[in-house]
This record gives C-alpha cells, structure tokens and sequence, in this order.
C-alpha cells in the first residue's frame, strides 16, 4: 500500500465553491489538512511525517524568538491558511506578516483564511515530498505577492531562496546560515538547527 501524501479533488466548474462555502468544508473536517489551488481544486494531504513536524517546529520557535524582540509582525504556524490573488488557499509551514499589514485587516478577515500574502513563507521537504511540486507553490507564493521564501529541503540539504524580483538562489546547508534580508531584518537561520 503506498502512503498518501496529497490528493487532488477536481470539482466541476459549476460548483466550484467560494470562500465561505471552502471555509464551512475545511471547518467540518478539521482533522484534515486541506488546502485548495488557483483552479479550484481541493488538496487534501497527509500529516507531515515526525521529523519534518519536529524540524518545522523548530523552525517557527526560533522565527518567533527574533520576532519577540523585533516586534515587526505576527508568525503563523501550518495551521494558518491564507487566500492569496489567484484564488488559491495556501498554509506555509511558516510563515510572518508585518505588524501594520495584518492589523490593517478586518477583523473578520482575520476569522477566515485572510486575503492577503505573507511577507515570508517557509516550506520544508521531507524525502518523500516532491522538490518539482514544492518548487511550483514557491513561484506561486512570489507572484502573488510574497516578498521571501525559503524551500528547506531535509532531503537535499540545501534551502532554495526565491526573492520578490524573481531571483531564485540554492544554497547548502555547509554554507551554515541563510538571512532574512530586508523582508526579516537582523534573522539569520543557523542551518545546523536541521542536522
């Protein structure tokens, strides 16, 4: 039997819901990981493996420690799902949005999956998640609107950095640390925290 790591349901476009009705589904079946592309396509996957899960958790305590003392903005876990230009709804492993951005959203935006792109996403592939896949929602991250993000590939030991003007970057982990730029001023991410 062959693990389930994603899985596509196609909707006719007749019935291809809209953000209430995606959001009333993703409430009634809680216990799934669901997350739903530009054409409308619901994606249900599995839960992250252990490692991963332990590697993402690190990864968010030590974002959220330098935004304890920067005090720019707010962090979101896998858990945090947003909707972003193309219609998609998308749950980073890690994401931040700056302070001014995500106050100056509604209330009941926040109450939803809030329209409105991360400045910074973070997705970490495990050896059974696909680079070719995990590549394309990073592009997609960028042209809807994201400023970084980070790809940490545990199976390749090396983190692809895409860049809001298109620039795509690959870097090992033996280079030791990768910044947050302008987008997460003064972060630097030790990349031995994933040996």
């Amino acid at each position: 039997m062959v693990a389930l790591d994603e899985y596509v349901l196609r909707l006719p476009d007749e019935i291809r819901w809209d953000d209430a009705a995606f959001l009333a589904f993703c409430r009634m079946n809680d216990e799934l990981n669901i997350e739903r592309d530009a054409d409308g396509n619901i994606i249900i996957m599995s839960p992250t493996n252990t490692l991963s899960g332990f590697y993402e958790n690190k990864l968010l305590f030590i974002l959220e420690l330098w935004n304890h003392s920067s005090n720019l903005g707010y962090t979101f876990s896998s858990s945090a799902g947003f909707t972003f230009a193309d219609g998609s709804m998308r749950a980073p492993d890690a994401s931040f949005i700056l302070k001014a951005r995500f106050d100056a959203l509604p209330e009941s935006e926040k109450n939803q999956f809030a329209h409105i792109a991360p400045d910074f996403v973070a997705e970490l592939r495990s050896k059974t998640d696909s680079l070719p896949k995990l590549q394309l929602k990073m592009n997609a991250y960028i042209q809807n609107g994201v400023r970084l993000g980070w790809l940490i590939d545990l199976a390749g030991q090396e983190v692809w950095i895409y860049r809001q003007n298109g620039t795509v970057e690959r870097v090992p982990f033996s280079a030791g640390k990768v910044s947050g730029e302008e987008v997460l001023p003064g972060f630097e991410l030790e990349l031995s925290v994933f040996a």
